[in-house]
């Protein structure tokens, strides 16, 4: 046989095994949790002391599996309907290491809470539903909901991007390295 079939058959083999791809189900969101939560209070030297208003954070966290050994970038969309609104936002994880119990964040600041809560004090419950999509390379790998509902509930509501925060974008970025999934940097 030439080298040149045998190379054919060879990658015709490996194409028709998958190597190198991942397949359906290899990424799986199996808990979305949101809690409200106080700022971290920082102590430092060489400046003066400003106390922190210690209002609370909304925290939304995604617990996940990816079954690959190693994946290098995951991309997650949120979508937090609130008040009618929905907040978007997206994070996208590099260097995911294969596992069952793997987590990524998002957060929503105070002072957006006040924006969509005038006059009430913000809960967990206040979020009325949760979807999140996980992409890779541009393909939606999966999709969970906190709450039954339309798969595309999001997509007919009043969007408002930029007010879900990743955990670099916040003062809990030094915090829980060993939790979450690495941030890719972005390029400003």
């Amino acid at each position: 046989m030439s080298r040149k079939i045998s190379l054919t058959i060879l990658f015709s083999f490996l194409a028709g095994s998958g190597f190198g791809q991942n397949k359906p189900g290899d990424f799986r969101v199996s808990k979305i949790s949101r809690d409200l939560i106080t700022s971290p209070d920082y102590r430092y030297t060489g400046a003066e002391q400003l106390r922190s208003t210690r209002e609370r954070w909304l925290r939304v966290e995604v617990q996940f599996s990816a079954t690959p050994d190693f994946t290098d970038e995951l991309t997650f969309k949120y979508y937090l309907l609130m008040n009618g609104k929905v907040l978007t936002g997206e994070v996208t994880h590099v260097n995911v290491i294969g596992g069952r119990e793997l987590h990524s964040v998002m957060y929503v600041p105070p002072h957006v809470l006040a924006y969509l809560l005038p006059g009430r004090a913000p809960t967990a419950t206040s979020v009325e539903n949760i979807a999140v999509q996980i992409v890779e390379r541009g393909e939606m790998k999966d999709q969970f909901m906190l709450n039954r509902g339309r798969p595309d509930w999001f997509t007919t509501l009043p969007a408002l991007p930029g007010f879900l925060l990743n955990k670099s974008e916040t003062p809990f970025a030094p915090l829980f390295w060993d939790r979450y999934e690495q941030i890719k940097p972005t390029s400003r």
